[in-house]
């Protein structure tokens, strides 16, 4: 027993020894404050991206992304004395990065799906570098100011709309944003130099690249790049009046169907459907989402505050999130993040897989589902209303204003509509 006890006191003794010596060791510095560029390599093309590191340590850091006007917030996790590793937030995926002994940061891109083996995009960052794609002092004069609408025509495997590009440039500067039928790419930042210009753009999701060149014609001609293999070519010609297939009329309920119908699970497992009490006499907005979908997370955050503002007018919301793996358990996580970032106050529920066609499954009476997001106005008598196809966030300008004006004059005068009579008694009961 002595024995035992003295090597257990000896043992206790070297364990504080060890203890008291790793907290006296120094850990190895933070990154650095201040700007930062970033260069993911994609294929055999340089990808930059741009970001602010504000805090000296991980447990106050703010990871900002940078793209024009645009800011992304995102917070830091230090693993290791010399590793670093970055949530996208909603987004399942994360930058997980090293800090090497010159103080630069290498790392990769890398989807956090459980069972998806997707490539990771690996990159470096160096301190202390503001520019994008040209280092100051190297810029060439550009051949044709780009400012303006485009009418972008995309040439792909399959029947693709022509997407519309509003660009603004300053100099050798060049910012804008693509808008397609689904949404719109968020905001760019690129150059023109001489004759060819660059654009790319990484707020959380895959990152975007666009390079191209201005023909003799004043025409563009270019590729343009989502993540690892989705590239697809197009030419440019402006075009003020240059406009995308009217939202309001991509999707539609089928012949004969007047109202949507759908039973599908809450986070907690509870079946949800239009018929409950809870949305009789109301009107309803039905949101398809998915987490992994910017365009996605930006309605949501239109929508969130929106409801919050407007929730005692005889209004109610659903999200029904269709996720990348169908897993009720997983789209608790990913879902249950959203809710807690925009603060969501309305039902949220799991439909499935991400995928258009189990979406169309899910939800029979409408004639496709050709987009995430898709946002579904339903009056008091249950019947729908109106289908919006896509968004288009505030980087779009008059797009954005208009959309916004249009949801609130339709908005208002649904909810102006009389209780229907046979309702009139459940919608009172609120909920």
């Amino acid at each position: 027993m002595k024995i035992s006890n003295r090597l257990a006191v000896a043992s206790l003794l070297a364990a504080s020894v060890w203890s008291t010596a790793a907290l006296a060791s120094p850990k190895k510095p933070f990154i650095k404050e201040g700007i930062w560029r970033g260069v993911f390599t994609i294929s055999e093309s340089e990808v930059p991206f741009n970001f602010e590191l504000k805090g000296k340590d991980p447990e106050h850091a703010v990871f900002t992304l940078l793209n024009g006007s645009r800011r992304d917030e995102f917070h830091v996790k230090r693993i290791g004395d010399d590793s670093l590793f970055i949530k996208m937030n909603t987004y399942d995926a994360a930058l997980v990065a090293r800090i090497a002994s010159d103080g630069k940061i290498t790392g990769e891109y890398r989807s956090l799906v459980p069972n998806f083996r997707g490539n990771a995009l690996p990159f470096t960052a160096e301190y202390g570098k503001s520019y994008r794609f040209a280092e100051p002092g190297t810029a060439n004069p550009p051949a044709y100011d780009l400012s303006g609408k485009w009418d972008l025509k995309i040439y792909s495997k399959e029947a693709t709309p022509n997407r519309i590009g509003l660009l603004k440039q300053n100099g050798n500067k060049l910012t804008g944003v693509i808008l397609s039928v689904v949404g719109d790419s968020r905001e760019l930042e690129g150059t023109v130099q001489g004759d060819e210009f660059v654009l790319s753009g990484f707020t959380g999701p895959s990152p975007i690249y666009i390079k191209g060149k201005i023909n003799d014609d004043k025409s563009l001609s270019g590729e343009l790049s989502l993540g690892i293999y989705n590239n697809i070519k197009f030419d440019g010609e402006k075009n003020a009046a240059a406009e995308l297939p009217d939202p309001y009329k991509l999707t539609y309920l089928k012949e004969g169907y007047k109202k949507l119908d759908f039973t599908l699970p809450d986070l907690n497992g509870n079946n949800v459907s239009l018929s409950d009490e809870k949305y009789q006499g109301k009107v309803v907005i039905v949101e398809i989402i998915g987490t992994w979908c910017p365009n996605c997370t930006d309605q949501t955050s239109f929508l969130a505050p929106w409801f919050h503002k407007n929730k005692d007018r005889g209004v109610e919301a659903i999200a029904i999130g269709f996720e990348q793996k169908d897993d009720l358990e997983y789209a608790r996580y990913t879902l249950g993040k959203l809710k807690e970032k925009y603060n969501i106050e309305y039902d949220i529920l799991f439909g499935g897989i991400a995928d258009k066609k189990v979406a169309s499954e899910k939800l029979p009476a409408l004639n496709r589902m050709m987009a995430f997001p898709t946002t579904i106005i339903i009056d008091r008598k249950g019947e729908v209303r109106q289908i919006h196809t896509g968004y288009t966030g505030e980087v779009t300008g008059t797009y954005y204003k208009e959309y916004v004006a249009k949801w609130n004059k339709d908005l208002d005068a649904l909810l102006a509509e009389p209780i229907p009579a046979e309702k009139t008694v459940v919608a009172s009961n609120g909920h």
